[in-house]
């Protein structure tokens, strides 16, 4: 059921080491979707005139790897209860030296290198989403007009849970990509096919393995990084939430599938 009679809810996901948003004066929420249950409970509160609803993408305790998280439940909740927008915080290497570690990033393309996972609603009928631009225009415009964020990027998307070698490290930056990242794919098409607008918004935790000349990228590298940027990145997100336009009049995140809407409105 909708928390608000207008359905104008802003959705955030918070990704790996960002399990909360709100300070107090929140409500949370369990869901239940035909997919089974989303990866954490729906805290509801808001941010400045609007209401928001965070959901952690890994759990509230990363119980899900990038490859186990439950996308199609994650997604088809908030749309549940009214979401229409949704702001996708994410870790990701970066391909490239001019995007170090710290660097806030909205890409406006992506890759998809993933394998296994199921990316639609759709298990029959010639559904075909609508995909060219993957992300929101008015949500990417809603933060990239904030200070020292970065305009525009193609993030590749890979299975995980390994990082990349070399090779392939050096084999995506030399196809231009500018991000790596493993959770940003199957979220964006699913929000598509449920015609919710959908921006990344990319904190760059590591150069890749190819671009630098150490170790590699590790685990403990990435979290204490994250770590260290994750409250100026929360404020940031609340920012280009206050910068979102009351009402949505943005049309290029309708699906245009050829098919009903997968998505049960009664």
């Amino acid at each position: 059921m909708p928390v608000t009679d207008n359905g104008q809810v802003i959705g955030v996901i918070g990704g790996s080491g960002f399990y909360s948003f709100f300070d107090s004066a929140a409500r949370s929420v369990s869901l239940d979707t035909p997919f089974g249950e989303p990866a954490g409970p729906v805290t509801i509160g808001a941010v400045g005139n609007h209401e928001v609803a965070f959901l952690p993408r890994h759990g509230l305790d990363h119980r899900y790897p990038a490859h186990q998280v439950p996308y199609r439940a994650n997604m088809w909740a908030l749309r549940s209860i009214g979401v229409r927008q949704i702001f996708a915080p994410c870790a990701v290497g970066s391909l490239t030296v001019e995007h170090g570690p710290g660097s806030i990033v909205v890409p406006d393309q992506l890759v998809d290198r993933t394998r296994r996972r199921t990316d639609t609603y759709y298990d029959a009928g010639a559904a075909h989403v609508a995909f060219a631009d993957p992300y929101c225009p008015t949500l990417r415009a809603a933060a990239t007009g904030l200070p020292d964020v970065v305009d525009g990027g193609t993030m590749v998307v890979i299975e995980g849970p390994r990082f990349s070698t070399r090779a392939e490290s050096r084999w995506f930056a030399s196809a231009g990509f500018t991000l790596i990242n493993m959770t940003g794919y199957p979220e964006a098409v699913l929000a598509r096919e449920l015609e919710i607008c959908y921006a990344a918004v990319a904190l760059v935790t590591d150069l890749d393995a190819g671009i630098e000349s150490g170790a590699g990228v590790t685990m403990e590298n990435v979290v204490d990084e994250f770590a260290k940027n994750i409250e100026p990145f929360k404020e940031l997100i609340r920012e280009a939430v206050g910068r979102v336009p009351a009402e949505r009049t943005c049309t290029e995140c309708l699906s245009h599938t050829g098919m009903p809407l997968p998505f049960d409105e009664t």
